[in-house]
């Protein structure tokens, strides 16, 4: 078995904390942690679920995977300790990473693994084979709620005000680490798209709010020399509107496969 720990019990937290503590074959759920340990003990308490509350740094003794679930600000703290002692950190916030190289580095110096699963994005098997050959050009455009852009240091830098609008803005035009950087609460699947295709600086990224939509919707168009491809994903939105409720899944159908006969897709 497979022990994992959670970082970050947040919306998606709770979510993998109750689906991993209901049973994944090959995993064992065996610690959480969380900066509010009465708060996060509560929440356990409610989901049924018994395993300990830690810091971050408790984790990595306990625990041969984590899932980070964390403001993205704490990557580094959560992810140092077990690339060092070459274990795995699933990553969510991939926006982070592209702040902080240096852990590319140490997982490669340690033997360690990093992995970002697709989240609330799709086809980044196609892109991800495609650039086995030559991309020649790979644009994504989000269209969000304005709710769902909220607090995002890029809104606050364009000067949109996001409560008055009746009509599409774009609010944001330019590279997948530039978006990461002004939306790092909501663009993680911009950073997860340039690391499956050309890079951070060739993956090019519109971001618009728009009053009309209900749905985070991410649209990707990509020309190579195997395919040229055009796709579309409308997420529902979680509790939380920066994200939708396939994220949650999204890691647990990656961790599925571990143990499993049968893999689709990689």
């Amino acid at each position: 078995m497979m022990r994992v720990a959670v970082a970050g019990l947040g919306v998606i937290g709770r979510s993998l904390v109750s689906r991993l503590a209901a049973g994944v074959p090959g995993l064992e759920l065996v610690a959480v942690a969380a900066r509010d340990r009465a708060k996060a003990e509560a929440t356990l308490r409610e989901l049924d679920v018994d395993v300990p509350v830690t810091t971050i740094e408790e984790l990595e003794p306990l625990a041969d995977l984590v899932i980070e679930c964390a403001p993205g600000h704490l990557l580094s703290r959560i992810a140092e300790p077990m690339l060092r002692a070459g274990k795995e950190v699933v990553v969510l916030s991939a926006g982070a990473l592209l702040e902080h190289p240096h852990l590319f580095d140490l997982a490669e110096t340690c033997g360690g693994t990093i992995s970002v699963p697709t989240g609330a994005l799709l086809g980044l098997d196609a892109v991800g084979a495609a650039a086995e050959g030559e991309i020649r050009s790979l644009r994504l455009t989000t269209r969000k709620p304005p709710g769902g852009l909220v607090g995002a240091p890029g809104i606050e830098a364009s000067g949109v005000d996001l409560a008055s609008l009746t009509d599409p803005v774009r609010v944001f035009a330019g590279t997948a680490r530039e978006a990461a950087r002004n939306f790092p609460a909501n663009l993680n699947v911009a950073a997860a798209l340039s690391l499956a295709g050309p890079g951070p600086d060739r993956t090019e990224v519109e971001i618009w709010a728009d009053p009309a939509v209900t749905r985070n919707t991410h649209t990707i168009v990509m020309e190579s020399d195997v395919a040229d491809v055009t796709m579309t994903i409308e997420n529902v939105p979680s509790e939380n509107p920066r994200t939708g409720r396939i994220t949650a899944l999204s890691v647990i159908s990656m961790l599925r496969k571990r143990a499993a006969h049968l893999r689709v897709g990689s």
